[in-house]
């Protein structure tokens, strides 16, 4: 049986649910990762009803908010990294700024780890982007050769509970990004082990 497509929301209801994600944004931002979503309907002129219609948990909200983060402050970054002849700049380039990203929306991060909107399929645009550089660069001989798509996720969320481990703000989480750059090269590369299974796999 074929699938319908959603329905565009109408002007109106589109408007609502903008102004409700950059509210969040701010509200999250100042009041950190506990901030009520009264306050966040009533930074973006909405009632509570209003923002529970568009949004019915914190948790489908703040992944609203990740998608336009990812959207506004990534994706320049991955348009930019493809049409840079050095894969592994490009690749660096992308790397830093969904790490500046993050780091920059601290509280809104933590706010959706907390409510268990960082779920498996929620890097899947990133690493959709991503995994094509990756590749480049392997066809150049610039990253090793033995690095799988799998490899890839995991080393980035290594990247990213870094930010875990130190005060909000702090630049210390690019010597990770350089040490992983370091670790993609195939200068002095030894064979790897297996590649382990999947971290999530899609339900049937």
């Amino acid at each position: 049986m074929p699938t319908q497509s959603p329905k565009p929301l109408r002007a109106d209801a589109a408007r609502n649910s903008d102004k409700i994600v950059r509210a969040a944004v701010e509200v999250f931002g100042e009041l950190g990762p506990d901030a009520p979503l009264d306050e966040v309907a009533r930074r973006a002129g909405v009632g509570i009803a209003t923002l529970f219609r568009r949004f019915p948990d914190k948790k489908t909200l703040l992944r609203a908010v990740l998608d336009r983060q990812f959207a506004e402050q990534v994706m320049p970054a991955v348009d930019r990294a493809r049409r840079d002849a050095d894969a592994v700049r490009g690749l660096a380039f992308v790397l830093e700024a969904a790490m500046s990203s993050a780091i920059g929306d601290y509280n809104v991060l933590t706010a959706a780890r907390n409510a268990g909107a960082l779920n498996g399929d929620v890097g899947d645009r990133f690493f959709d982007a991503l995994n094509p550089l990756v590749e480049r660069g392997q066809h150049t001989g610039a990253i090793r050769d033995d690095l799988v798509p799998e490899d890839v996720r995991r080393i980035v969320g290594m990247l990213f509970s870094v930010l875990w481990t130190m005060e909000p703000g702090e630049g210390g989480w690019r010597r990770y990004v350089a040490l992983v750059l370091d670790g993609l090269a195939p200068a002095a590369a030894s064979p790897l082990p297996m590649p382990a299974p999947p971290l999530w796999r899609a339900e049937g």
